[in-house]
């Protein structure tokens, strides 16, 4: 929806309109609609608001308490130790009473917000019954009042995506917080002189003054690896730290010379305020059925809500033809399904492309479809803009597909993105789950059932008894024989010859096992994982920056809290079963969808044939693109990583990701000019 940002410098305070414009004015992106400034004086807290260059003027109607009075000025006004920036994509009330920073009418608490709160229409009821009013049509106010009603737990009371900054006055306290499964994202910095600063994004740090890139070397060491990014607070910028999914941060401001709110690269005193916790489940596989296309055809029910136009996200696979499906069915209710407009990625290499599985669904739905191929020719050409705007580096060159869908339906003039994020993490939708789920009938010693399941994945998959045996044993043998052993066949372990582990300072340790994903117990155990901890974090902030560099709001209804809440709790063999991923989401689509997408059982999603790209297209940008990343690396990477390149291109070594990401971590070190 938004960009925002917050200052908190007390020793510096002539500096913060500067500041403060830099880094709004370098995610204009995130919100090209509208922008909007607000500073807090000593002692009082004294509030001034200023509108900027692409501010809209209020409407004819009596000022709001936070309509802008001023023009933002570098240097003005002196003695401020508080700022709020917002850049605004108008989705929700797209008048001027939508703007932000926004305060309640007391003008004691404000806040900037990046987000949705999907029920704010029913929040809002219940809050008129408890006395509040409001002004306004947004769902920011919504917050407002919330925060007023329940203190910091409204959080438990929204159902949405948000990240916000939130300045209490009278209490001096800044309130910060992030969604239950960080859809919307929320980092900060503490410069080396005391000042504090939360931002969207980690490029709007680096025009603040003290800020100088560095590289965070075990957060590196799990990028390249274990192909990593966003499952802890840390990023691959030292210093700079994110609120975690479901995590809150309360701080009490102190004035002049008090000691920093957080010290140079400490992380702040964040807590959880969500903890996923799986529902009891007491009926039978028809109720969970019955349940499970109830709480999805709601969730994307709410995530329609918007005063613009929406559209969605179309790959052919199972979770984005039920959203398109479902979407379809709740425009026909209100007779607006003719302005319904999908989008897809195709790929020229037929093993690559979906369109008989696209073409099913726009035929069943007769929606507008439009597709893009994403063409070779600018990959490496878009590699530093794609790079810029990911803030970190990305591990395949399936955001690069991504890019292309957002930038097709910007073009085509939709806001508002619905998009699949969520439901193979909950749905066991990975085929990595097929030996979580062996091992879990090896340990409950059910041979029967597992020699049943091992058959069946077979049939349905081609996966061979060995293949069955291995996966399994992955799962049930200790760490210390795994690793040996993920080295010995080839995959991925601790110790990887290609990077230099004594200049990233690093040590080599399997994040997936810090995380406990690699012994997960259960299907369920796996899941929980991934949601929280693992797969879905990087990938929502891949979807977050793809979608928001082409001002697109990307929304997710697999995570809304109650449906997650409910697949979790559901028995594992609902899920996956008779070598069947995602079960009960079959069978809940059944009707919904075209037969032959409801159970086909290959997955590529958003894919680009990189693959033939590098063996076959032009494996000559390949090399040329790594060797810029070996000298951009400053040691990092080894030279040696040109032979697996080779060796892949010949194909004497399977095809992997592992190259992409030393070329991406490459153009990240020189994008952002970090320093190991």
């Amino acid at each position: 929806m938004c960009g925002i940002a917050a200052i908190f410098d007390p020793h510096a305070p002539q500096s913060g309109a500067a500041s403060i414009r830099a880094m709004m004015d370098i995610v204009r992106y995130r919100g090209p609609d509208d922008e909007g400034y607000a500073s807090f004086a000593n002692a009082d807290a004294s509030v001034s608001i200023f509108s900027g260059i692409d501010t809209p003027k209020p409407g004819t109607d009596e000022p709001l308490a936070y309509t802008p009075d001023q023009t933002v000025v570098d240097g003005n006004p002196g003695g401020s130790f508080l700022w709020l920036g917002h850049r605004r994509l108008a989705i929700l009330d797209i008048s001027p009473g939508g703007h932000q920073p926004m305060c309640s009418s007391d003008k004691d608490v404000w806040i900037v917000y990046n987000g949705e709160v999907y029920n704010y229409i029913e929040l809002r009821e219940e809050l008129k019954l408890l006395g509040r009013s409001f002004n306004s049509e947004s769902d920011t106010e919504v917050i407002l009042a919330a925060y007023q009603q329940w203190g910091a737990d409204c959080l438990r009371h929204f159902n949405g995506m948000f990240a916000f900054v939130l300045f209490d006055r009278k209490r001096r306290k800044l309130f910060a917080a992030r969604d239950r499964f960080g859809v919307k994202p929320l980092y900060y910095w503490a410069s080396p002189d005391g000042c504090l600063a939360f931002a969207s994004e980690i490029k709007q740090f680096t025009v603040l003054q003290g800020w100088s890139p560095r590289l965070n070397g075990q957060r590196a060491y799990d990028f390249l690896n274990w192909g990593i990014t966003d499952h802890t607070s840390e990023t691959l910028f030292e210093g700079v730290f994110q609120l975690k999914n479901g995590e809150a941060l309360e701080l009490t401001l102190g004035v002049d010379n008090s000691p920093p709110l957080v010290a140079p690269g400490r992380q702040a005193p964040a807590y959880s305020w969500y903890d996923l916790q799986p529902v009891n489940f007491s009926g039978d596989y028809a109720d969970a059925v019955e349940n499970v296309r109830s709480l999805l055809t709601d969730s994307i029910r709410l995530r329609l809500r918007a005063d613009v136009a929406v559209g969605s996200c179309l790959s052919g696979g199972l979770d984005s033809s039920s959203i398109v499906c479902i979407m379809n069915a709740l425009l026909r209710e209100q007779n607006a399904h003719s302005l319904q407009k999908t989008f897809s990625a195709r790929a020229e290499v037929k093993e690559f492309d979906e369109k008989e599985f696209i073409d099913e669904v726009t035929r069943t739905t007769a929606v507008q479809s439009y597709d893009v191929y994403p063409p070779f020719e600018e990959l490496f050409d878009t590699l530093d803009t794609i790079t810029w705007h990911q803030d970190e580096p990305f591990g395949s060159t399936s955001i690069y597909a991504q890019w292309h869908v957002f930038k097709l339906a910007a073009a085509n003039e939709v806001k508002v993105i619905l998009d699949g994020q969520g439901a193979d993490e909950q749905l066991a939708g990975y085929h990595n789950y097929f030996g979580t789920w062996f091992a879990q009938l090896v340990r409950e010693a059910r041979w029967i059932r597992l020699a049943r399941e091992i058959s069946a994945t077979r049939r349905v998959h081609g996966y061979s008894v060995v293949w069955a045996i291995k996966q399994a044993a992955n799962n049930l043998i200790p760490d210390w024989l795994r690793q040996p052993l993920r080295h010995w066949v080839g995959k991925s372990s601790a110790r990887n010859n290609l990077i230099n582990l004594g200049v990233l300072k690093a040590r080599p340790l399997d994040p997936f096992v810090n995380a406990g994903a690699s012994s997960a117990k259960s299907v369920q155990e796996q899941s929980r994982i991934q949601l929280v901890a693992t797969t879905l974090q990087m990938l929502l902030h891949w979807e977050d920056r793809d979608s928001m560099a082409h001002s697109i709001e990307a929304r997710v209804p697999f995570l809304d809290f109650r449906l997650v809440e409910f697949i979790l709790g559901l028995p594992d063999d609902y899920r996956i079963n008779a070598g069947i991923t995602k079960r009960v989401l079959r069978d809940a689509m059944r009707g919904v969808l075209p037969e032959r997408v409801r159970m086909r059982m290959d997955k590529l999603g958003f894919v680009t044939p990189e693959e033939s790209w590098l063996r076959e297209r032009n494996p000559e940008e390949f090399r040329a693109a790594l060797d810029a990343a070996i000298n951009a690396s400053q040691r990092v990477i080894e030279p040696r990583a040109r032979d697996l390149l080779n060796q892949m291109i010949a194909g004497t070594k399977p095809f992997s990701f592992q190259i992409w990401r030393l070329i991406s971590f490459g153009a990240w070190m020189r994008v952002f000019k970090v320093q190991v």
